[in-house]
């Protein structure tokens, strides 16, 4: 196993870590505000999709990087 094929690992490895215990955390707040707010429930579920989205951007990104790594 070559040098490279480490860092591309480590990369995506290290790289999604924090956005899956990231929506984990967003998922939970989520849910607690909609127990105690279910009339709130729309809103919630709005930014709930959008913070998602910003925290899966960063998986993407770590992605990216592990591709350019592996074949440039």
């Amino acid at each position: 196993m070559e040098l490279k094929d480490l860092a591309v690992a480590l990369a995506i490895g290290l790289g999604t870590i924090g956005p899956g215990i990231g929506v984990g955390l967003i998922g939970k707040g989520a849910m607690e505000a909609i127990g105690r707010n279910p009339e709130a429930s729309n809103q919630i579920t709005t930014t709930l999709i959008l913070s998602i989205a910003f925290a899966e951007a960063i998986a993407i990104y770590a992605l990216v990087i592990a591709l350019i790594i592996k074949f440039v």
